[in-house]
């Protein structure tokens, strides 16, 4: 496996004055794709997901790690679609590919992600190429529209009538959180209505997903050095590759 150095993380306040990194592939890569990931339901844990990002930007990506908070009146809704109309806004001036642009989010952050999928009219501004979705579940209201995306696809009612976005679905066989069997509930849900999706189960559980470990001493995940633990992360991160080179 060749890997591509990453040439390390930059910080920007984005208009609505949360903090966003910015993942830079190796100097000279030429228009990437460009990835936004959304961290999951802590409120401001853009740090939690830079182990992953970082493997991302290795893969030869432009990785964008927004702050949002889902303590907010409204979940955090705003703030993710603010960050999206940013990273989208921004993506060809921070030397990506706006046509390759994925959306991508871990736990809370994947159902988000979700969300846009199936109803991209949500945001302003041109779709995401494609979506991946991190140990997530997919039967309470997500935080982008509002609504439950397997009731989305049962009653289709607004959903997107043109092409769909293709879904990438990220889930650790031994997650305890949110079991694996959530994202086979909806691969096969969208497989039912012909949405291309795809779904890849690293053996590792919610946290290990994302290349980091859950400390409970200080409430949140931290990175891991376990090798089991970062095999399964760089599965991940191949998986959001993939998944922007299909796009």
């Amino acid at each position: 496996m060749t890997v591509r150095p990453c040439a390390g993380a930059e910080t920007v306040t984005m208009p609505h004055g949360k903090s966003l990194d910015i993942h830079r592939p190796v100097p000279g890569a030429v228009r990437p794709p460009v990835v936004l990931l959304w961290h999951g339901v802590g409120p401001d844990e853009r740090d939690v997901m830079r182990p992953l990002a970082e493997a991302v930007a290795r893969e030869g990506l432009l990785v964008l790690v927004p702050d949002w908070r889902s303590d907010e009146p409204d979940g955090g809704r705003a703030q993710l679609l603010a960050s999206l109309e940013f990273a989208r806004a921004r993506a060809a001036e921070l030397g990506g590919d706006p046509e390759r642009f994925v959306l991508a989010g871990w736990s809370a952050g994947g159902s988000a992600a979700v969300g846009v999928a199936l109803r991209p009219g949500i945001a302003s501004g041109p779709r995401p190429a494609a979506v991946v979705s991190i140990a997530s579940r997919y039967d309470l209201p997500n935080r982008t529209t509002g609504t439950v995306p397997l009731t989305d696809l049962a009653d289709p009612a607004g959903l997107a009538e043109t092409s769909a976005v293709p879904i990438t679905l990220v889930h650790g066989t031994t997650d305890a959180l949110i079991p694996a069997a959530r994202s086979r509930h909806l691969r096969d849900a969208l497989a039912a209505r012909h949405w291309p999706v795809l779904l890849e189960e690293p053996a590792t559980d919610h946290a290990g997903v994302i290349m980091t470990e859950y400390d409970p001493v200080a409430g949140r995940c931290r990175p891991s050095e376990d090798p089991g633990v970062l095999a399964a992360g760089r599965t991940t991160a191949r998986a959001i590759a993939g998944a922007a080179g299909r796009a």
